[in-house]
Formats: structure tokens, sequence, C-alpha cells
């Protein structure tokens, strides 16, 4: 049983609506704080080999710093995550257009519109709070009336779960994901390049210019892409690699070992000085590893000064375009399929 929930006002939208904190506590020494603008994760104090706690994640202080967040810190993505070629897809022989906000391709359905820019109902549960939405048919460009929920929970295993549900009365696309930013010696400790990676993943989907895959899959074996076996991020993140130049860096997606829908460990991080380790489980089919090659500088919470690669992500989803790619996992859910997905980070020391 967790320590609880404190719940507080984190700041007033324009039009006058209070956003809450939620702070989530286990007896263990983790803290995860959370609130109901954009279902963001906005602080996870984690305690390190002395048990010393610090801040793991990058955000901002203030509520006003997320209405911008170009960045998308600790938010929830949603309807559909990551990028769309073309900014629209058919379904059920019907073509939809979606936000054109990436070059002539969407990225993370709406930069404006999205969940992550969302008030969200909250509802405090034992161990965590769920946050509710729900999405008019044609929001964004996506079919059906949605309801959603994403729950975070604490447990006393140090993991914090990411529970999504979503229901649609039309046939339509769900791939949600969480945008965290990690620095497991804190958020502002600076650059990632030390971070021990793995990533269960002896395939890929390499992408052309855009970051569109190209509906290959493709194996890591002999590749800068290779993290099957724990490797510095930092150590061929700038190689002489068409796929690395493409996109500045790590930001693709991995294909995960095992099956889709059974519940896995699917990468680990680690950093050696504050002795933290971050385990990944999911149910999910992908993994995008995004490295922050595209950060820019500013100001984050604490006067911590933000740059390029000073957060990893580590997005479990569907594969990108995949509602273009039919070969692809289906991210298709409506009447006859119900979305339902857990994500976990799991926390321990060296």
């Amino acid at each position: 049983m967790g320590i609880g929930i404190e719940k507080k006002v984190f700041g007033t939208t324009e039009d006058g609506t209070q956003i809450f904190l939620y702070s989530i506590e286990n007896s263990r020494g983790m803290k995860a704080q959370v609130i109901n603008y954009g279902a963001i994760l906005v602080r996870l104090y984690v305690p390190d080999k002395d048990g010393k706690q610090d801040d793991v994640v990058l955000g901002y202080d203030k509520l006003e710093g997320y209405y911008g967040n170009a960045a998308n810190y600790g938010a929830t993505i949603g309807p559909n995550a990551n990028r769309t070629a073309n900014a629209s897809f058919t379904l059920d022989g019907v073509t939809y257009q979606l936000d054109v906000n990436d070059g002539v391709n969407n990225l993370h359905s709406h930069a404006d519109l999205g969940y992550h820019k969302k008030v969200w109902a909250a509802a405090e549960e034992t161990d965590g709070v769920t946050f509710e939405l729900e999405g008019a048919d044609g929001e964004m460009g996506f079919p059906g009336n949605k309801k959603v929920q994403v729950t975070y929970t604490l447990t006393e295993e140090n993991e914090l779960r990411i529970h999504y549900h979503a229901v649609s009365d039309k046939r339509t696309i769900l791939n949600m994901t969480n945008h965290t930013y990690f620095n497991l010696a804190g958020h502002n400790a600076g650059g990632i390049e030390d971070h021990i990676l793995t990533i269960n993943a002896k395939n890929y989907t390499p992408v052309i210019a855009g970051a569109i895959p190209t509906g290959e899959i493709v194996p890591v074996a002999g590749t800068p892409m290779d993290f099957t076996s724990p490797r510095r991020i930092g150590d061929e993140i700038d190689a002489d690699f068409e796929q690395l130049k493409l996109n500045d860096g790590y930001d693709h997606n991995w294909v995960l070992d095992g099956e889709e829908g059974v519940m896995r460990h699917i990468a680990t991080v680690e950093e050696r000085t504050s002795g933290r380790v971050l385990k990944v489980y999911t149910d999910l089919p992908g993994v995008q590893f995004y490295a922050g090659n595209a950060q820019t500088e500013e100001m984050g919470k604490d006067g911590a000064a933000y740059r390029k690669r000073t957060g990893l992500c580590l997005e479990t989803q569907y594969y990108p375009n995949t509602a273009n790619q039919p070969e692809f996992p289906s991210a298709v859910f409506g009447p006859e399929r119900v979305y339902d997905t857990v994500t976990v980070y799991q926390f321990e020391t060296l």
C-alpha cells in the first residue's frame, strides 16, 4: 500500500479552469507527480544507490510551460502518436485528413488539440490517478466518438504503471504513448550520452526523410541500431550511418521481440554514476527510442538548462505510420476491438 495521494492546485488555464497536481508516493522513496492538463507526468523522484532522491524526468515548474511544450515533456500523446505519412490515411474505403504539422506529414495527432493539450477529468485511486476524456467523431480528423482513460499507478515495487483504455463507436486509429524524457542522473544533469541502453529488439523500421518508415523490417545486427546487448548511447549516435543522419541521431521505432499483447521486458537503461536502473515493460509491439536530438535550449524545472540530448524517450507504441502500412501490427480499434494496453517503468539500483 502506498503512502497516499496529495492534490494541490498547479495553475489555472486561460479560461479559468483549475489544474491540479497529484502527488503519488510509495514507502520506498519514489514519488510521481501528474497533472490533469495533458495527463502529463511533471516530476518523478527516484532514489539513487545511496538513497538520495532526484527528479529524473524533464518538464516545467509552472502550468504555462506546458502550453507550448514543443518537446512534449511528460505528455500523454493521442489519439495517435508518432508520424502519419502525408497527414492522411484510408480506413474502410474512407480517406481521413489530419493536421499537416510536420513537413507534409502529421506528428502526434495535433500540436494544439491533441490529448497532451486537453484538460482531463481526474479520479483519485488508492495508489494512483485515473484521467478521463471524451473525443468527438471527426475531432483532429479521426473517426469515432471516443472515451479514453489513462491511469498512473505507483507500486511498492517502484513501478510507474501507465494503463491506457479507450473505446470508440467507429473503427478508428488509436495509438497512444507517453512522451516522458528520462535522465537517470537527474533532470538537470546534462547529456544522456553516457546512459547504457539495452533494447530487446532484433529488428527496427528504417525511415526515409521526414522519419516515415519505409515499410521494411530490418535486422539491427551489425549496425549502430543494435542495442540487443548493453551499449552506451553516445558511442555511435553520430556515426556515418544513413538512418542516424536522417534524424540527427536515434529517433526510430524498434520492433520488439516477443508477442504483441503479452507483457514483457523490452528495454533497460543504466546510469552508472547514480546507480539508477530503469526497466521498461509493455504489451505493445514497438518502442520509439528518441535521444532528444531536436531538443532546443530552454529553461526547465528548478532553473535547469535543457538542450539537445538532455533526456531520452522510450515511447511504447504501434509502429509509426501503421495506418498506411497494412503489413504493420494494426492500430485499428472500434466496437469490435477495445484499446487496452499497459506500459511499466520500473526503477532499481545497481
